[in-house]
């Protein structure tokens, strides 16, 4: 594990996402709460919560890190749903890990959910960092 012991604290902030394509009517089963194991999307925002609290557990050379805030949010369009996740601290290291772990687990838990209603129709892809800021450099994606 890379020592940050001598950086400095300072506000830490990182954006991603992940898609999950889905047939039209599977996505407006999801935004109707018609899922039959239950409300997929807050089930969904509850798995990216505890996938950020716990990437260090996943990712071994993550360090542990106090969250200041998590914020999920879904983005719709008629054949697919972003799960946006933003993720703050004040650390010595960034948290781009957390909100990509987050954003993740929260389409991968979608999936979940929706696969009795979609079979192999679904398809989870662009995962990636937006922005991150914080420390020594800022990244936004264009």
């Amino acid at each position: 594990m890379k020592n940050v012991g001598e950086k400095p604290v300072t506000q830490r902030v990182a954006v991603a996402q992940a898609i999950l394509d889905a047939p039209a009517e599977v996505i407006a089963r999801l935004r109707n709460g018609g899922v039959d194991k239950g409300d997929a999307l807050e089930m969904a925002r509850a798995a990216a919560y505890l996938a950020a609290k716990r990437t260090p557990d996943l990712l071994p050379l993550c360090h542990p890190l106090l969250l200041d805030k998590i914020d999920v949010r879904y983005e719709f369009t008629e054949t697919s749903v972003t799960v946006r996740v933003e993720v703050g601290t004040q650390a010595r290291t960034g948290v781009e890990m957390e909100a990509l772990t987050a954003a993740a687990i929260g389409a991968l838990t979608l999936y979940d959910m929706l696969k009795p209603h979609a079979g192999t129709a679904l398809m989870i892809h662009d995962v990636l960092l937006l922005k991150k800021t914080g420390g020594k450099s800022l990244f936004e994606r264009a």
